[in-house]
């Protein structure tokens, strides 16, 4: 477990920086769990560390991960821009940020997001895995399953792994 340390100011904990690895920046309160789901954070080994409701002056309220010794592929990072779209990833080695990059959605998806339709093919059907199609609507990312075209917006997209 991570390190927490007091601040001189009474009541004040901060968490220790991490030496290599990746840093998740700016998600959604509301999404950090599925982030956490959709990175299999859950099952590591490595050391995890977050945080939730902390105050941002960009978005109000954030969440933030850190994850010791992993660095997040192209894949996942696209895959955690369906449900934080607001994220920023920080990847640090020896201490500093040695890269920083801004979540971009992938052009599609498969096997990992549940199709909202309960007729769907993939609903009843273990062995046919989801496809989705990633599209932008009023402003906003969308899902559209490529079996039975159903539209699910980025707020009701819901992790299976």
């Amino acid at each position: 477990m991570a390190e927490l340390q007091k601040n001189h100011k009474k009541g004040i904990l901060e968490v220790n920086a991490i030496e290599n690895g990746t840093v998740i920046d700016h998600i959604p309160p509301a999404s950090l769990f599925k982030v956490i789901r959709l990175l299999n954070l859950d099952r590591t080994t490595h050391q995890v560390t977050f945080g939730t409701n902390l105050e941002s002056k960009r978005l109000g309220a954030k969440a933030i991960i850190k994850i010791s010794d992993k660095y997040c592929g192209d894949e996942e990072i696209g895959y955690i821009s369906l449900v934080a779209p607001s994220a920023r990833i920080s990847i640090i080695r020896d201490y500093e940020v040695a890269e920083k990059r801004e979540v971009e959605a992938p052009t599609h998806v498969e096997g990992f997001v549940k199709c909202g339709n309960p007729m769907c093919v993939t609903n009843h059907e273990p062995n046919v895995k989801t496809r989705f199609d990633v599209f932008t609507r009023g402003g906003e990312l969308a899902l559209r399953c490529r079996y039975c075209e159903k539209i699910t917006p980025q707020e009701q997209i819901e992790i299976i792994r």
